[in-house]
């Protein structure tokens, strides 16, 4: 789930912009352009800025370069006296982002990966593929891109995590579709056969990957959606949104 543009960046300096600028307008100017992915080509050229906007002024983003093509912000480079950055000129990436971030190509990651600076956060992301037998990108292992940086035992670690999670993956496409998570879950009650069905695949899974897990029985199950159903009629849908999806995530393992 991208949320680092987000939270980790956008909402940061916004946050600080608020804080030194109390009274007047804020322009944000970006280098967004529509040829970058089909959704920032339908983005306008200038809109309100929500997370800028102050009781002392409003919040405003400028898209200055939106319409220009890739070959006019080269020739602009060039012409202040500049060079692109060394990810396109010596490793051959196709943009810059962050080292390893979850919307690379492969061919990007493999470009980052021959940056020595990022060796250590490689294995560090390695690691957690180990640990969480969940692949860095659905079925891409991030610790296929560049084997070679890991260390013997880490690599070994992954082999064993991959069985992991073809196991995991077996246990979990027991659960029938109907109860899978939608938006707005959960929806009803299961019968006390679904309950005892996800029950037995939380206990499996669990002990596969050495978790502490509650509800590992039908009793429990439907005590839990129970709980979670009478919030939700309580407070409405979308206060217990990010509980229910959460909850999901323990009943379901997905």
């Amino acid at each position: 789930m991208r949320f680092c543009t987000s939270e980790l960046k956008t909402a940061v300096i916004a946050s600080a912009l608020r804080k030194r600028f109390r009274h007047g307008e804020i322009l944000n100017v970006t280098g967004i352009r529509r040829q970058e992915s089909p959704s920032r080509s339908k983005m306008a050229v200038s809109a309100p800025h929500a997370g800028l906007t102050r009781r002392a002024g409003a919040g405003l983003t400028w898209n200055a370069i939106i319409e220009w093509p890739v070959q006019d912000v080269v020739y602009a480079i060039h012409d202040a006296g500049l060079s692109l950055h060394e990810a396109y000129t010596r490793y051959g990436a196709s943009r810059v982002s962050c080292a390893f971030c979850i919307m690379s190509s492969e061919a990007d990651l493999i470009a980052s990966s021959l940056c020595e600076d990022n060796h250590e956060p490689y294995i560090r992301m390695v690691e957690l593929e180990a640990k969480s037998t969940f692949a860095f990108q659905g079925n891409r292992w991030l610790s296929d891109v560049a084997p070679q940086i890991l260390p013997l035992s880490l690599r070994q670690q992954v082999e064993q995590a991959k069985a992991i999670a073809e196991q995991r993956q077996i246990i979990e496409a027991e659960i029938p579709e109907h109860l899978l998570y939608v938006k707005g879950w959960p929806t009803s009650l299961p019968t006390r056969e679904d309950a005892a069905l996800l029950a037995g695949v939380r206990q499996r899974v669990s002990k596969l990957l050495g978790l502490n897990c509650r509800h590992l029985d039908a009793e429990s199950v439907l005590a839990r959606y129970a709980a979670l159903l009478a919030i939700k009629r309580a407070k409405g849908k979308d206060v217990v949104e990010e509980e229910a999806t959460c909850a999901q995530g323990e009943l379901a393992f997905l």
